[in-house]
């Protein structure tokens, strides 16, 4: 190895330590600092109780996937329009609607299209409501489930895009939904995340979530957090953790927050469109399997898996 492969090596070494001794202090740091802010803080109280004169904004990004296997351009069209109907306009603005009494805002405006030929929109805008409900809470802990929605955020948004298709030579079709709720105001959007994954037949989920801007104190000083988190995995309830296989990817230091979810069980007759497995050879319902769990594997993973020997067609 040359003089100047040592020393880059060397120095990659010493640029790792440095980045992981201080994403220890930092993490130090947000585990130590918050509760001794509260007695420094001035204004309207925040998500976490705190009493102050402006406030960080939370982003929950939202994405769902359901995927199933139509054999012909019949069956492939007939998902198409048979997913497109059960999650329309109507329906998606009713669990937006549902979502904002879960985080206690009031809607100031809707705007929603069914697209032509396929795919949904729907855009709230919200406020913060006057009367906050002692109920509320940003403690790691699930939020209600969808026959237990109850009923704050300065204003801000939610939205939701449906995107059907399916792939042109292989019989694989995609329902894709993302939904973004984003809060500048005393609720956490992570409590709405129980109720949205229960609201859709999703196989895979992904979960980005980030806390942007700050709280100043009346001492000057800036809070980029005012609630703790240490994965968005807590938000979850145990029904759910025992059915997803879970990965996370957290940046603590920049209040970013990532996991990914995929359905460990594997039935083949949940993923058949107006098919019925026992109708099928073992050669087909084999190929059909490896089909559907390479594109629940690409989805989850986020890059393309060989084909290998497979015959596409």
């Amino acid at each position: 190895m040359s003089r100047n492969s040592k020393k880059l090596k060397k120095i990659s070494k010493l640029k790792l330590q440095g980045f992981n001794n201080l994403t220890k202090t930092l993490r130090n740091v947000y585990e130590t600092i918050y509760p001794t802010v509260e007695s420094n803080l001035t204004g309207f109280k925040n998500l976490s109780g705190l009493v102050v004169d402006f406030i960080s904004c939370m982003f929950l990004s939202f994405n769902i996937y359901d995927i199933c296997y139509a054999k012909t351009d019949r069956q492939r069209q007939s998902y198409i329009e048979y997913i497109d109907d059960v999650y329309n306009a109507e329906r998606l603005t009713q669990i937006l609607t549902n979502v904002t009494n879960i985080i206690g805002a009031q809607i100031l405006n809707i705007a929603h299209q069914d697209y032509e030929p396929i795919g949904a929109s729907v855009t709230m805008l919200i406020a913060e409501e006057h009367l906050v409900s002692e109920r509320l809470s940003n403690e790691q802990t699930p939020g209600p489930l969808p026959e237990a929605v109850v009923a704050h955020l300065d204003k801000s948004h939610l939205t939701v895009h449906t995107y059907p298709e399916s792939h042109p030579d292989n019989g694989i079709s995609t329902f894709r939904a993302d939904i973004d709720v984003s809060t500048c105001g005393r609720i956490s959007p992570l409590k709405a995340l129980n109720y949205l994954i229960h609201c859709f037949d999703s196989d895979i989920v992904i979960l980005d979530y980030r806390v942007r801007g700050f709280t100043r104190d009346k001492g000057g000083c800036k809070h980029y957090i005012d609630h703790k988190i240490n994965s968005i995995q807590h938000y979850l309830s145990k029904d759910t953790k025992a059915q997803y296989q879970m990965i996370d990817v957290n940046v603590y230091q920049e209040n970013i927050f990532h996991t990914k979810m995929m359905l460990k069980e594997f039935d083949i007759d949940n993923y058949l469109f107006e098919i019925n497995a026992q109708d099928l050879s073992p050669k087909e319902r084999n190929k059909i399997e490896k089909r559907l769990r390479r594109e629940m594997m690409e989805i989850f993973y986020a890059e393309n898996i060989p084909h290998k020997n497979e015959l596409v067609g």
